[in-house]
């Protein structure tokens, strides 16, 4: 057992890689689907033996000690990688991460599935898929701020590719774009890794790159006073910048629908399930962290680019013929609700960013696969020459509904939750006992303001939801429209385990997320107190 604990994290994140670098050597375009699905599933498996008994307790205490393993950071590896530059090779597991691995190898194993029909290069195409498989988890479970920072671009690669390759007719403007956005989101980033590994000189002897020790109360406050408060602050701003295009925020944001657009469906499905979140867990694990003064100072403009994402991704949503690029601005909405609820720096809203980043993850990839089913039924994405598919498609129409229900917010399916915790994480942050509140950073009125503004938001998301449905599933069946068959199985294994979970987490959030997540919100919170 105890060799497992120390090598599941390893072998979860490099199992992929092997995968992908097998494929290339496969003959058989059969032979190199089954291999890839099966490295897929063995990595959901791996991920779900961190739940085993003995592996992680979700009841451990901070998450930041002044020393030991770290609290619930757990099972961690440390292994010197560069040593002349304190960069270690180390990874971990705690609450904020453990969601989203779960989340992320189930989404890959899925994403497997819908990617069968790809026909074009198809050992290029696995091998790339796995690659960014194993991107994804090595930056969920990173605990050295250089490794993470490797890890974090290694994603950037196959996704140019995978969209630039086997992408719709405007695959290589939707490839570049991506690529340069993110690229220089990743500058942004890489600045600020250089500026606190430079100052983290005069507090830790030769600097480090160790996410844990970066976060400890004490040095973080050592770190920006040496850095003085203008250079503490741009060192902040750019990592939320570089954070926040991942997301992406309004008005970091014009790659999404491009890419999504164009990029196949389980590619998507992968995009806004999975790297989307990344933007979010960078700003949990490692902006408000490692500056938590300067996170409470400028805590109203983080909260108005999560408000105005919200609003303006709803809208133009809601004026969308094309059924995938509504899904794409919908994504932007709902992840404007993950920057609020952490900008607020509220128990509620912290945990229900995290709950959200999990629920739309979910919900997304959903969307996006029933985008792509009635893509092949009907040869064409706009909503006003669909109608009558509840008809001929009443499985496919039942199915996508809990999609769309969850999305809109109806209460007993995952997005309810999320979007109920953010909004209480809102208003809860104008009370008089909140950090934002009793530390002088923020008004009343300034919080009830935005929270208002966020909640004009879910009625948009509710009307243009609702006229989606109406548009391509009900009305009068076009005269000149094929009777398509209904949802084949490599469909149901895909969106019935989705419709499911978005069920489950609805109804018992506390037992799928909030159990593994309330110990490191808590603890998150204390370094801002």
């Amino acid at each position: 057992m105890e060799l497992l604990r120390q090598n599941l994290l390893t072998v979860l994140i490099f199992l992929p890689l092997l995968g992908s670098a097998a494929v290339l050597l496969i003959r058989g375009r059969d032979a190199v689907r089954w291999t890839s699905l099966g490295v897929t599933l063995a990595t959901f498996v791996l991920s779900l033996l961190v739940l085993l008994p003995g592996m992680f307790d979700a009841s451990a205490g901070q998450t930041y000690r002044p020393a030991g393993d770290g609290g619930v950071v757990q099972l961690v590896r440390t292994v010197d990688w560069i040593a002349s530059f304190h960069i270690q090779y180390k990874v971990g597991v705690d609450g904020l991460s453990l969601p989203l691995v779960l989340l992320s190898t189930l989404i890959f194993v899925l994403s497997a599935l819908a990617s069968w029909k790809i026909e074009k290069m198809t050992r290029g195409y696995w091998a790339l898929f796995l690659l960014l498989e194993t991107g994804v988890l090595g930056t969920f479970l990173s605990l050295d701020f250089f490794l993470f920072f490797v890890f974090f671009e290694l994603t950037l690669l196959p996704m140019y590719f995978l969209i630039g390759i086997w992408g719709g007719e405007r695959r290589e403007y939707a490839a570049i774009k991506f690529f340069i956005y993110t690229l220089v989101g990743s500058i942004a980033i890489l600045v600020a890794l250089i500026g606190v590994f430079l100052y983290s000189r005069s507090v830790v002897p030769g600097g480090t790159f160790d996410l844990v020790t970066l976060a400890r109360p004490d040095v973080a406050r050592a770190i920006a006073s040496a850095m003085g408060p203008g250079v503490a602050a741009t060192m902040f701003a750019l990592l939320v910048i570089g954070f926040l295009i991942k997301v992406p925020a309004v008005p970091l944001h014009t790659w999404l629908p491009d890419a999504h657009v164009e990029a196949p469906t389980p590619i998507s499905m992968i995009l806004a399930s999975v790297l989307l979140k990344m933007g979010g867990y960078g700003l949990l694990r490692i902006a408000y962290p490692l500056f938590p003064e300067v996170a409470k100072a400028a805590w109203f403009w983080v909260a108005l680019v999560g408000v105005v994402s919200i609003i303006y991704g709803a809208l133009c949503a809601m004026g969308q013929r094309d059924f995938k690029k509504l899904v794409a601005y919908s994504s932007v909405s709902h992840m404007g609700l993950v920057v609020l609820g952490i900008s607020v720096l509220t128990p509620a809203g912290m945990s229900g960013a995290i709950f959200m980043m999990v629920a739309h993850g979910l919900i997304s990839a959903m969307l996006f696969f029933v985008v792509g089913v009635a893509y092949e039924r009907v040869h064409h994405r706009e909503m006003s020459r669909m109608g009558g598919l509840a008809v001929t498609l009443p499985v496919f129409t039942g199915l996508s509904a809990v999609a769309m229900f969850a999305n809109l917010g109806l209460p007993t399916l995952a997005g309810f939750v999320g979007e109920v915790m953010v909004l209480l994480g809102a208003f809860g942050a104008a009370g008089p006992d909140s950090i934002l509140r009793a530390g002088g950073y923020a008004s009343a009125s300034q919080i009830y303001v935005l929270a208002c503004v966020a909640c004009f938001g879910m009625i948009l998301t509710a009307g243009y939801m609702l006229w989606t449905v109406q548009r391509v599933f009900f009305g009068p069946v076009r005269a000149d429209a094929e009777l398509p068959a209904d949802l084949d199985g490599r469909e149901l294994f895909v969106l019935v385990p989705l419709a499911a979970l978005t069920i489950l987490l609805g109804v018992l959030p506390g037992v799928f997320v909030f159990y593994f997540t309330d110990q490191t919100v808590a603890a998150l919170l204390k370094l801002f107190v």
